[in-house]
């Protein structure tokens, strides 16, 4: 990690981008939307178009202008009435969109997505090829989470988050997060004023997510922790993330023209193949396997897969097929991957030979708890 910036923003070599804009950057302060501000998010995407890139907009804003059309001065905390001022919000936002690109003869398009859409892996794929079909057609996708029907349970929280998912989904360049903040410092700098501002930094370092802490604005969702975990998940496809001030004149145009603006947290982890990305990001975590020592240098050193003798303990409530997570005696996760057992029969073969499944459960679809191919190492 340095300070010192790199030569030439990676923005500048992205042929594929996705530019995510957080609420404060397209209402004013709250309350409703800034159409001033979308029309200028239109010109800088419209001249990236124009350079031959193709770019996804994650837009926020739904909400905030929901409640100004509803003329609530406070964000409700009940889910029906946050629905319903998503419900309200999104026809304001598509709209402002729509008129802002139509004055730079581009269409746009909006996807609704949520974490359920995402999870299931034929709608992941039909969202998949949607969004590579209207790239094809030259038309601009403007993504937000459905909060109209999402529930704690299938809703993907933030729309950092979100900016990543679609980054790999769609096998992006390079994701720009745009906030109201400079980018990442080593600590708060309201705090402390002598905060030093991280400029250039790999994706993954655990040591950023302890800088950044979790503090958001009152409009947005998302603080700086969930964008530097959002640029970890866009490293799993190889994207790099760009966290800048969408305050700053231009900010898209002078990053694609190569001027380094903001922290750049750069994709150096190993790319994970398009299936296991959809297994590590998009899939909930529906219990946990404590691993013996054995079970633990198996799986990341030899390349094995998980065998039942290998468990200590077994943690939740899961079915065959689902995700699950393996941490070691220490509570470290170092995999996760589909398994094949319940928890239950889990439960009951744990610290087995696999010559003794059959025996125990009175039959034996599979040695492995869990296959090699289906496994994720951390």
């Amino acid at each position: 990690m340095t300070d010192q910036q790199s030569p030439v923003s990676v923005i500048a070599g992205a042929s594929r981008i996705v530019a995510k804009v957080g609420s404060s950057l397209v209402t004013n302060d709250g309350q409703g939307l800034d159409r001033a501000a979308v029309a200028h998010w239109a010109l800088q995407i419209a001249a990236l178009r124009a350079q031959g890139k193709q770019v996804v907009l994650v837009s926020s804003g739904a909400i905030a202008e929901g409640m100004a059309r509803l003329g609530w001065a406070k964000r409700p905390t009940l889910m029906h009435e946050l629905q319903a001022a998503a419900a309200v919000g999104q026809m304001g936002l598509a709209q402002a969109y729509e008129v802002a690109f139509a004055h730079h003869d581009l269409r746009t398009a909006q996807i609704l997505l949520t974490h359920e859409d995402l999870a299931d892996r034929q709608r992941y794929l039909n969202a998949r090829s949607t969004l590579f079909a209207l790239l094809r057609l030259g038309v601009v996708p403007v993504v937000n989470e459905n909060d109209t029907v999402a529930t704690d349970e299938i809703s993907v929280g933030d729309n950092d988050t979100l900016g990543a998912l679609v980054t790999n989904l769609i096998e992006a360049d390079a994701l720009i997060i745009l906030t109201d903040q400079r980018g990442l410092y080593e600590s708060d700098p309201r705090k402390n004023p002598d905060a030093r501002f991280v400029a250039h930094a790999e994706a993954g370092d655990l040591s950023l997510e302890a800088m950044a802490g979790s503090t958001g604005s009152g409009i947005g969702k998302g603080g700086m922790l969930t964008k530097i975990l959002a640029a970890k998940r866009a490293a799993r496809s190889g994207a790099h993330t760009v966290i800048a001030s969408g305050r700053e004149r231009d900010v898209m145009i002078r990053l694609a023209a190569g001027e380094c603006i903001g922290t750049e947290l750069r994709a150096s982890m190993p790319i994970l193949s398009a299936r296991k990305q959809w297994m590590a990001d998009h899939l909930r975590m529906r219990g946990k396997l404590v691993l013996d020592a054995g079970a633990v240098q198996a799986l990341i050193v030899e390349g094995k897969s998980l065998l039942p003798v290998g468990v200590c303990s077994v943690e939740g409530e899961f079915e065959p097929g689902d995700l699950v997570a393996c941490i070691d005696q220490q509570g470290k996760e170092c995999a996760r991957g589909l398994v094949n057992y319940s928890s239950s029969d889990t439960r009951r073969i744990m610290g087995k030979a696999s010559s003794m499944i059959a025996a125990t459960l009175g039959s034996a679809p599979e040695a492995e708890l869990m296959h090699r191919d289906n496994l994720i190492i951390l």
